[in-house]
């Protein structure tokens, strides 16, 4: 129970100061300066490293359905505590991103299907305006190197203290280089949260936000099960 709660409560940070950094420190929110691209990857990435010393210890700080996963197909977890994790992020990402609504409709200007609640997404209308085809390369790709320096950082002969900063600067990196192509996911609950409130496209689009973190998730855990990235020592 103190691992679900854990994910429950490192997932609704994740998911809160992420995605509020966009919805209300973002470009155009009214009293405060635009925080830009910049400033809303390194919100996700300070959540992260955060949380990572936070409730860590606890339960791991997978706050990620897909990092779940990847850590299952490594040979880390079992089934059952995976799919118990997935439940927790879950509540966690949907509870965040309520809270983050009702904040962001207190202000008058805001407006949901003007302003968004930091949504995943692509094509026509939605920032960089992608194709299909890159924003799902772009999320496999990314969730893969994110996994890789997960399951590589919390590896039994790594330096387990520096596992939480070297975490959430790659999520960070991962932001600054995706932001404009998908908003970037490379976490199914991260983006069931927000779409849920949003709706729409948002909900429609939802499905490549599952599916290539959790194939890039796969790929990474399947070389850790292997050893082809585990040191010798491991």
């Amino acid at each position: 129970m103190k691992k679900l709660i854990a994910e429950v409560v490192g997932t609704f940070a994740l998911v809160f100061f992420g995605c509020g950094a966009a919805v209300l420190a973002g470009a155009g929110t009214v009293g405060l300066s635009p925080v830009g691209q910049l400033g809303v990857s390194l919100a996700f990435g300070l959540a992260i490293v955060a949380m990572a010393y936070g409730i860590g210890p606890v339960s791991g700080c997978h706050v990620n359905p897909a990092v779940s996963f990847g850590a299952f197909v490594a040979g880390r977890m079992t089934p059952a505590e995976m799919v118990r994790y997935w439940v927790a992020q879950i509540i966690g990402a949907l509870a965040g991103a309520g809270v983050l609504y009702l904040i962001a409709t207190g202000r008058a200007e805001y407006s949901i299907e003007a302003n968004g609640l930091g949504a995943n997404g692509w094509g026509p209308g939605y920032l960089g305006e992608y194709a299909l085809g890159a924003a799902f390369l772009f999320e496999v790709v990314a969730t893969f190197l994110f996994l890789v320096v997960i399951l590589g950082a919390t590896q039994k002969s790594a330096p387990g203290t520096m596992a939480g900063l070297a975490i959430g600067l790659t999520l960070a990196v991962i932001h600054i280089v995706g932001i404009q192509i998908t908003g970037v996911s490379v976490n199914p609950a991260r983006s069931l949260g927000p779409a849920v409130f949003v709706g729409s496209a948002a909900l429609q689009q939802l499905w490549l936000f599952i599916v290539a973190p959790l194939i890039g998730a796969a790929l990474a855990g399947v070389l850790f099960r292997s050893k082809l990235l585990e040191a010798d020592d491991a």
